[in-house]
């Protein structure tokens, strides 16, 4: 049989149709490593569900070694006394505040702003003062580890916090205390409560201390919103759930709290100084993972587990500045498969302690500094302007009306990491919902100052890592 002649016209079409279906696969693998599908429906149907009293939660299992503990961990939504009468803006508007609240406190403590005004030092537990700058109501935490205090133990909720050091919850005899979940803690019923003695290393380390009448360590320890909590200091057994009990840890016992973290019985320490909880027990690492902050499902807060075989691997810096903050060797952050041209300088720990990126579990959205958050900013819109635009919301300035839509296609966005490491995030971890009627808005924000501070949306559905032995932070999607 005759073979069909190929002409030059012929060959040269060929050539074409072979190129164009390279090309066009090429396209397509490109979109899917630099866009990614956002479902819009899966978002708001998680968000409406925050309102339902029958929600069922979920359960994270592990299995623990011998010196590993853990801890149940709860966003606030799951919390009976944080629901809100099916009104999801006023949710997020109450988040963003609490967020405010948070983030200005954070920048008070770094070496770039003046030092808040201290409050007057505490004196005798009956001579409480209170700050001329009242707590509102104003919680900084999205994140609560359900932990156990004394003998017999006794459960609490309680905020979990990577940006400070003092552990403390509200205490009887109350003087002034906000509501909280759980009945306030009576140390008089536990059996291994103790306090401490003004001339102990504990009571030393605090920043502000003061002796009662009888030579007891009275703490304070105040919040840039106003808020506070003062009370004795105290070492007492702390219950890891079924997986252990640490004696002898040193707590604020609060007899007056203001303001902050309503809902919760007190705030757990997660931070790098020497009062932090992984710091007290001797941890050598610690990690949680965050639920969606809409959901009632639980995960777990935990101690001295290996990490996960698949994290991708950051450093973690230390500033000898500040040693509570925990810094992570962020150097660049691509959209859409393509580098944001920021300055290495507008990121990085400088070595006089200013600058760098910090990770914080109580902080909701990431801030970065005014001239980088305008930079990706200005690179996501450039992708997304098929997407119909909306109107500011809050801190908020790149919105999206998604109304009636079930899935869009948005640019990737990703950290890199010194070392040449990658983590590419959901779109569900930059493009949140404001309201229940499609409306969402791009989840990051400028601060004013030289300090970045990764958040928890930025966070969700990952279990985080902290390698406190080898000074390495490990990111997990997916290990929730």
């Amino acid at each position: 049989m005759a073979q069909p002649r190929i002409t030059g016209l012929s060959l040269a079409r060929l050539i074409l149709s072979l190129l164009l279906v390279t090309s066009s696969s090429s396209q397509d693998h490109d979109d899917q490593h630099h866009f990614q599908v956002f479902h819009v429906s899966d978002s708001l149907q998680q968000a409406r569900q925050v309102f339902s009293p029958n929600l069922a939660q979920s359960l994270y299992f592990s299995n623990y070694s011998a010196d590993s503990l853990s801890l149940t961990l709860h966003p606030r939504s799951s919390l009976p006394s944080d629901r809100y009468s099916n009104n999801y803006t006023f949710l997020t508007l109450s988040r963003l505040a609490r967020d405010d609240a948070r983030v200005r406190w954070l920048l008070s403590h770094t070496r770039d702003s003046p030092a808040p005004s201290p409050y007057k030092r505490v004196r005798h537990p009956d001579q409480f003062e209170s700050p001329l700058i009242s707590g509102i109501g104003l919680g900084s935490g999205e994140y609560f580890a359900r932990i156990g205090v004394g003998r017999p133990a006794k459960e609490f909720y309680m905020v979990i916090d990577t940006g400070s050091d003092v552990s403390w919850l509200q205490c009887q005899p109350c003087y002034d205390c906000y509501q909280q979940s759980d009945p306030i803690f009576d140390s008089s019923a536990s059996s291994t409560y103790e306090p401490l003695t003004c001339k102990t290393e504990q009571c030393a380390s605090l920043d502000i201390s003061a002796c009662s009448r009888m030579g007891s360590c009275i703490y304070q320890v105040s919040y840039g919103d106003g808020s506070y909590t003062v009370g004795n200091f105290a070492t007492e057994t702390i219950s890891f759930g079924a997986t252990g009990a640490v004696p002898n840890v040193a707590i604020g016992c609060g007899h007056d709290n203001e303001g902050l973290f309503s809902g919760s019985a007190g705030l757990l320490g997660l931070g790098g100084g020497k009062l932090s909880l992984p710091s007290q027990i001797k941890a050598n690492s610690f990690s949680y993972c965050l639920v969606n902050r809409d959901s009632s499902s639980t995960s777990t807060l935990e101690f001295n587990t290996a990490r996960p075989a698949d994290a991708v691997l950051a450093p973690l810096l230390r500033n000898p500045s500040i040693k509570t903050f925990r810094y992570v060797g962020l150097t660049g952050i691509s959209v859409g498969g393509r580098a944001v041209p920021i300055p290495s300088s507008l990121i990085a720990l400088g070595s006089d302690g200013r600058g760098g990126v910090i990770i914080d579990s109580g902080t909701s959205v990431t801030r970065l500094r005014t001239e980088v958050y305008s930079l990706v900013r200005d690179a996501f819109r450039s992708m997304t302007q098929n997407l119909p635009p909306a109107g500011g919301f809050s801190l908020f300035d790149t919105c999206y009306n998604l109304n009636g839509m079930s899935r869009v296609k948005v640019p990737t966005l990703s950290f890199q990491f010194s070392g040449g490491k990658t983590l590419s995030l959901p779109p569900t971890n930059y493009l949140i919902p404001v309201d229940d009627g499609g409306k969402f808005c791009f989840a990051f924000a400028g601060t004013s100052g030289p300090l970045s501070i990764m958040g928890n949306v930025q966070q969700q559905g990952t279990r985080v890592s902290f390698d406190l032995a080898n000074n390495y932070i490990g990111f997990s999607p997916n290990k929730c």
